[in-house]
């Protein structure tokens, strides 16, 4: 009896970052979490992605993967170009390999308002959040 084969799916966290770094202007703050220096940050914006979710479609070899991305900048109208110039640079990967993760779909699922209000004496920070679905092939693991 043949045992299953072991497959390992790529970061798509990484994989958005990867993207968004390169890019993005260097002004902006991409990553995984928001930075310490938040206040300071949203000047120039701040993008972070985090993996929302996801489920094989077909085993062993793809998976759908929910990115959850807040986008915040200065003032609205920042953080809206932001969120559209995010979400086209993901959906141009379609088709790609970045970092050896291939990329075989990238679609929305949405885009809302949600400004943060860090606390009573803080004004609102600017802030849109971002839920995009990125399919990625597995790759059998290196054993």
């Amino acid at each position: 009896m043949t045992s299953p084969p072991v497959v390992v799916f790529p970061d798509a966290e990484l994989v958005a970052v990867t993207v968004l770094r390169a890019a993005l202007d260097p002004a902006t703050t991409v990553g995984t979490e928001w930075p310490d220096d938040l206040l300071q940050a949203v000047q120039g914006g701040v993008v972070s992605v985090t993996r929302g979710g996801g489920a094989i479609v077909q085993r062993d070899v793809l998976e759908d993967v929910t990115l959850d991305i807040d986008i915040l900048a200065a003032d609205k109208g920042q953080a809206h170009d932001l969120a559209q110039l995010v979400r086209a640079h993901l959906r141009a990967v379609r088709g790609t390999t970045v970092d050896g993760a291939q990329i075989y779909g990238v679609a929305d699922v949405s885009l809302i308002w949600l400004p943060y209000e860090p606390d009573t004496d803080t004004a609102v920070i600017p802030r849109y959040v971002l839920v995009m679905q990125m399919r990625l092939r597995g790759r059998p693991a290196l054993t």
